[in-house]
C-alpha cells in the first residue's frame, strides 16, 4: 500500500519505519525539521521507566518496549538508551512515588528501597530529613530522542521511503485519501496514519472531546560543581513526591540535567501559543524541586525549554478512525517510552485492520 505518514515524532517516525519493514510504500510528513524542536518528543532526552499505579497495564506493557526498541537498535546499529535506572523519592503517605512503588511490587518488578540516611549517602544531592524513602530500580533510564529522530530520519532515506520536512499539512480529506500542504501541494494515498502530536486538533478538531492541549516548559541546569559527579553517575529521579509530579534526568547523551514538573503546565487551545519562555519562569520550575533537592538555589538554569503536549482525561492513548485516516495519540505526557511498540503495532493495524485490536493495546487492555 502507498501510506503517508503525518507527523514525524516517535510515533510518525516509528510507525513509517515499521511499515518499510512491511514492504509499504511510505512517506512521512513533518511541519518542521527532523528533529522538531518545538515537538513533545523533540527534545534531548526522555525517561523509559517500569514504575506505574497498579492495574494500569502500562508497566506490563514496557516489555513490548524494550522488545521494540532492541529491533530498532539492531536496525539504526547502535543503541539511543542510557539504561542508568530510576530512583523515586516518597515524601507524603500516598504519594506518587508510593503509588509507583505500589504497581512496582504488584507486579513484582526489581527494587531496592532505601531509607533516609542511606538515600542520602548514595545520592548527596538529596536533602535530609526532606523524605520518608526512595528505592532504586534498574529497569529504566534515559532516550536520546534527538538521536533516535535523526537515526530513523537517515534510515528511511536510505530504505526508499519519502521524507518530507519543513511540510505543513493544513487539511486531510479522510474519505480520499488526499492530503493538502500550506504551499499548496496535494497528496494522495491509500491509507493516512496521523501522528501530529499537539496539532493533532487543528486536522480533527472534532477529537477536542477527547483530546486536550497543554503548554509546559522544561529547565535545562547546571549543577553545582561539588555534586557534578554524583549527577553524572545519577540514575534518572523519576519521581521526587509530595504533590509536585517532578522528574530530573542527569547529564546523558550529550546533554545537560533537566527539571520537569507536571504542575508547570497550563492549558491551551493551540499547540503554537506562547512557545517563548518568560522571564524567571526556569527558576520557577527549578524551585519546584527543593524539597527533596537540596540547595537548589545553586543549581543555575542555562536553558528553558517549552512543549505543548496532548492529554486525554484517563491519561492513557488514543486511535481514532475515520475514512481511510487512523489518528495516533500516544499522548498525556507519558507516550514516548512506547514509541517503537506503538510505531509497529499501528503499522501492523494499517495491514490488518484490526482498530479495535490497536485501541485495547494503546490503552494497555492487552499485552
Amino acid at each position: 500500500m502507498n501510506v503517508i505518514v503525518v507527523g514525524a515524532g516517535i510515533a510518525g517516525l516509528s510507525t513509517a519505519w515499521s511499515l518499510v519493514k512491511a514492504g509499504h510504500l511510505v512517506s512521512i510528513v513533518e511541519q518542521g525539521p527532523i528533529p522538531n524542536p518545538l515537538a513533545a518528543s523533540g527534545d534531548h532526552h526522555r525517561i523509559i521507566r517500569r514504575a506505574y499505579r497498579a492495574r494500569t497495564g502500562y508497566g506490563r506493557l514496557i516489555t513490548n518496549a524494550y522488545e521494540a526498541w532492541d529491533e530498532m537498535w539492531a536496525d539504526l546499529g547502535e543503541s539511543h538508551l542510557d539504561p542508568r535506572g530510576f530512583i523515586c523519592i516518597s515524601r507524603e503517605p500516598g504519594d506518587e512515588a508510593e503509588e509507583y512503588r505500589e504497581g512496582m511490587e504488584a507486579g513484582n518488578y526489581p527494587f531496592e528501597l532505601f531509607e533516609p540516611d542511606a538515600a542520602v549517602d548514595r545520592w548527596p544531592f538529596l536533602e535530609p530529613g526532606s523524605f520518608r524513602y526512595a528505592y532504586f530500580s534498574p529497569d529504566g533510564g534515559a532516550l536520546h530522542c534527538r538521536k533516535i529522530a535523526s537515526g530513523l530520519t537517515r534510515w528511511l532515506r536510505a530504505n526508499g521511503a519519502n521524507v518530507y520536512e519543513n511540510s505543513k499539512v493544513v487539511e486531510i480529506d479522510a474519505d480520499a485519501g488526499h492530503v493538502v500542504l500550506a504551499r499548496g501541494e496535494t497528496m494522495q494515498a491509500d491509507r493516512i496514519v496521523v501522528a501530529a502530536g499537539a496539532w493533532v486538533l487543528k486536522l480533527f478538531p472534532e477529537l477536542d472531546g477527547e483530546l486536550k492541549t497543554w503548554r509546559t516548559a522544561l529547565a535545562y541546569v547546571e549543577p553545582p560543581v561539588d555534586l557534578k559527579a554524583a549527577w553524572q553517575a545519577a540514575p534518572v529521579v523519576l519521581d521526587v513526591g509530595g504533590s509536585v509530579d517532578g522528574y530530573v534526568i542527569p547529564p546523558s547523551g550529550g546533554a545537560g540535567m533537566k527539571f520537569g514538573s507536571g504542575l508547570h503546565r497550563v492549558p491551551t487551545s493551540d499547540a503554537d501559543w506562547n512557545r517563548q519562555p518568560v522571564p524567571g519562569e526556569g527558576e520557577a520550575i527549578r524551585n519546584l524541586f527543593s524539597p527533596p533537592i537540596a540547595r537548589i538555589e545553586e543549581y543555575k538554569v542555562t536553558e528553558v525549554v517549552t512543549c505543548a503536549y496532548t492529554f486525554t482525561a484517563d491519561e492513557k492513548f488514543l486511535a481514532h478512525q475515520k475514512g481511510r485516516c487512523l489518528v495516533v495519540s500516544a499522548c498525556s505526557g507519558h507516550g514516548y517510552k512506547f514509541g517503537a511498540a506503538v510505531g509497529r503495532r499501528v503499522a501492523a493495524c494499517v495491514g490488518n485492520g484490526d482498530v479495535d485490536g490497536l485501541k485495547k493495546w494503546l490503552r494497555a487492555e492487552a499485552a
